[in-house]
């Protein structure tokens, strides 16, 4: 399991911690993952974003896409299409920091949805 941590910048915190009960990702109504290893990223000016593991989404949901972005608090990230059977296909729909910053550690190997295109919350209580 990855450390938790967060970056120390008064202008600009960002914490990362387990999210601490299960996380459901849906599309449409479908199930694209479930997990209890989820953590939750909190970034000023920011909602949080729950990250979940990416061994907890099902591979044949992802395509690795082209697409980067930089952010110079958490790294490089990558993006994935979401392709969920039947349905219409997400660009970028998913990305991760496969190397983040050492103040993020904590999400490397997780990965995060786009809000807008994509439910995810925890449930339970």
């Amino acid at each position: 399991m990855a450390e938790h941590g967060g970056f120390s910048n008064e202008d600009h915190p960002i914490t990362v911690e387990p999210t601490g009960r299960p996380v459901r990702v849906e599309v449409d109504g479908r199930r694209i993952a479930e997990t209890t290893s989820a953590s939750t990223l909190r970034e000023a000016g920011y909602p949080p974003v729950h990250y979940v593991p990416l061994t907890d989404v099902d591979p044949a949901l992802l395509r690795r896409s082209e697409t980067t972005t930089y952010c110079p608090f958490k790294g490089t990230a990558s993006y994935y299409d979401l392709v969920p059977e039947g349905g219409t296909v997400l660009t970028d729909a998913v990305w991760a920091y496969e190397e983040p910053y050492p103040g993020v550690a904590a999400i490397a190997g997780l990965v995060a949805f786009d809000p807008a295109r994509v439910r995810t919350e925890p449930v339970g209580g």
